[in-house]
């Protein structure tokens, strides 16, 4: 390890020239990609090239602080260079453990600056690292993405109609379908909700996000003016706030400052990422944000258990066949917790009406709930109850809800309508991640920005929406679900873990599919719904539907509450952006694979040389035979099949398979 290390470290130094302040070259560690820096006497930009493609032309990059600006007129005082190949662990996360191999190059300024490059085999991260000893005040970032070609954007825009002044798109809940168009039809007057992925030369891929965001503004994109490019935009920082919002559980901003940001004088900033695939498979399975993030700064994270999570409010509180009136009440409560216990759920969601509404204080319980009750019945049926809390009211006294609820017994909190991502805001989620983790309580971020990394530093935070979920399909009529099904894997999941609430068992075909807000209903097959379950990274995994309904699918819900939401490995065997994708992940001695489609049906192969050799007991739900017309139709299959092997599964429009294997 020693030799190869060392080999890897000496490639680098080669790759870079330090005799010039005008270019330095970077490769990745197998070589195929190629980052070449250049500084002239005006600026300092970059490009990137993968095997014989050209991805990016000249970007530039800069940081315009309140006194100057940082990348204007560079002088370099030091170029470095070295090699990081080390393993990380990573326990709540979709493999145990992860590799890190990157060559890093870091130039210093003058101007009390630095520049961190790192090149990894699966993509390309830069940030600004700044030593002043007073803080300073952070006007706008540059940081531009030119493309040599003018192919598809895949671009999830702001929730706002295109008439919406862009100083009026920061305020959003940051889920929204992708529109696919060349990037010269892009709409540059939207913001881009990030991860955005651009297909670039040769039918490359690139997605753009961003790791560590600590104490600063969040990253959207906007399509430039005159080119095949993007830039970076920030919500400026909040100047004027006033409560209200929905059922006043948020703080809307009503004016802005003219900067975006005031910080500590010597820090890192965020990571800027391009992860780049020459085959689509490789972007469901990208661990860039993760291993650009903090480390983790719990000292003992025993008591935090990811799992299945029973929930009330997709499902509207409906439940069938009981002597009482269901809704927000003990009684209805108790079934849930019941359901959970007979089936194995971990936890329970209370989501919103437990609490007085309108209030925003989180101490008002309404008088139909005893929480105390709740968490007792739970403890004996071993179901712990988490809250489902708005913004506002955990940040009106979070110190003294964390402490409060902990001592009652409760696991955690559903955090909901955050809907910013300006440098307050950020700084709301980091301070409410490590408060949490002081009283081991567990985080599920609600409308909310896409994960950076947050979930490493402080594991507590299991989950993030910034994702348009199931829940869309209690109200959206014109919508194509399943194609973003096929594509979020390869964009949005690339950030980490979601919280899509999957598991419906009202499923319908295309032409049957309506939205009803209290008996709800998914687009595509049953089969479709369970196979997210492995597909979708979520360590904390709604069974968004009634219990009532669950009951009469035993055979499904039986496999989804056992399939586990943290795992040792994850391979993805096969998937194309929008149209279908295979993961295969392993937890212990099971594996368990997940396949889903668009409305195309289609014959998927699925090759089971990835498993060690042997033979193999397989538990298959595939789509049925009439799934193409009834889409609950299903078919439970049990097989032996050699490592050897391969199989063929028909998926039907809409449709999917899973199944677990179990070595004999």
């Amino acid at each position: 390890m020693k030799k190869n290390t060392l080999f890897t470290l000496l490639l680098c130094f080669v790759g870079i020239n330090l005799f010039s302040q005008k270019n330095y070259h970077l490769n990745s560690p197998d070589g195929k990609i190629q980052l070449t820096l250049l500084i002239d006497k005006e600026k300092i930009s970059y490009s990137l090239t993968h095997g014989s493609t050209i991805i990016m032309n000249a970007s530039t990059l800069s940081m315009k602080l309140a006194d100057g600006t940082l990348g204007l007129n560079p002088k370099v005082i030091n170029a470095s260079s070295s090699a990081v190949n080390r393993e990380i662990q990573s326990p709540f996360y979709k493999k145990k453990s992860i590799n890190e191999n990157c060559n890093l190059l870091k130039i210093t300024f003058k101007g009390n600056f630095s520049l961190q490059f790192r090149v990894y085999n699966s993509g390309v991260a830069y940030r600004f690292e700044t030593n002043f000893k007073n803080p300073i005040t952070v006007v706008n970032e540059e940081a531009d993405f030119n493309f040599t070609t003018d192919d598809l954007t895949y671009a999830a825009f702001s929730n706002t109609k295109p008439t919406v002044p862009i100083d009026q798109q920061y305020f959003n809940s940051f889920e929204n379908w992708y529109e696919v168009k060349p990037l010269s039809q892009t709409n540059m007057n939207r913001l881009i909700l990030t991860p955005a992925l651009q297909q670039a030369a040769d039918g490359k891929k690139v997605v753009i996000t961003e790791a560590n965001l600590i104490d600063y503004p969040g990253m959207f994109l906007q399509k430039a003016d005159g080119k095949n490019a993007f830039k970076a935009v920030f919500a400026p920082y909040p100047k004027k706030m006033t409560q209200g919002g929905h059922n006043n559980l948020q703080f809307l901003v009503n004016e802005r400052e003219n900067f975006i940001a005031k910080t500590n004088g010597t820090r890192a900033f965020p990571w800027r990422i391009m992860a780049i695939s020459s085959i689509d498979k490789e972007l469901a399975d990208n661990d860039l944000v993760y291993l650009l993030a903090d480390d983790c700064k719990v000292q003992d994270v025993s008591w935090i258990k990811p799992g299945k999570v029973t929930w009330d409010w997709w499902n509207d509180w409906n439940i069938a066949g009981v002597d009482f009136a269901s809704g927000v009440n003990n009684a209805t409560y108790k079934y849930y917790i019941d359901f959970a216990s007979k089936y194995g759920v971990e936890y329970l969601i209370l989501d919103e009406g437990w609490a007085v509404t309108g209030k925003a204080d989180m101490m008002q319980v309404v008088p139909e709930i005893d929480l105390k009750e709740l968490v007792s019945y739970g403890k004996q049926k071993n179901v712990g109850i988490v809250l489902w809390a708005g913004y506002a009211a955990v940040d009106k006294d979070m110190e003294g809800v964390c402490r409060h609820y902990s001592e009652m017994g409760i696991k955690g909190f559903k955090v909901d309508f955050m809907d910013r991502d300006d440098q307050i805001m950020v700084s709301f989620y980091n301070r409410l991640a490590e408060m949490a983790a002081k009283y081991k309580l567990l985080i599920d971020f609600h409308g909310a920005y896409k994960p950076t990394g947050l979930q490493r530093t402080f594991p507590n935070v299991l989950n993030y929406e910034g994702v348009a979920g199931l829940e869309q399909m209690k109200w959206m009529k014109v919508v194509d679900q399943m194609e973003y099904d096929v594509t979020i894997p390869f964009i949005r999941m690339l950030a980490g873990p979601m919280d899509y609430t999957q598991g419906a068992m009202r499923n319908a075909v295309k032409s049957n599919y309506i939205p009803v807000y209290t008996e709800p209903m998914s687009q595509g097959t049953r089969c479709h719904q369970l196979a997210l379950y492995t597909v979708f990274e979520s360590p904390f995994n709604m069974l968004c539907d009634a219990p009532s309904n669950y009951e009469k699918e035993a055979d499904c819900t039986s496999f989804i509450a056992g399939i586990p939401t943290v795992w040792d490995k994850t391979v993805v065997l096969d998937g194309k952006v929008g149209e279908y994708i295979v993961v295969a992940r392993q937890n212990k001695e099971k594996w368990y694979i997940g396949g889903i489609t668009d409305w195309n049906a289609r014959d998927l192969t699925i090759d089971f040389s990835f498993l060690e050799k042997g033979n193999y007991a397989i538990e298959l739900f595939k789509d049925g035979v009439n799934a193409d017309k009834t889409a609950a139709d299903y078919k439970k299959e049990k097989t032996v099949l050699n490592s050897n092997k391969k199989l063929i599964v028909h998926l039907a429009p809409g449709g999917g398979f899973t199944a677990k294997i179990s070595k004999q």
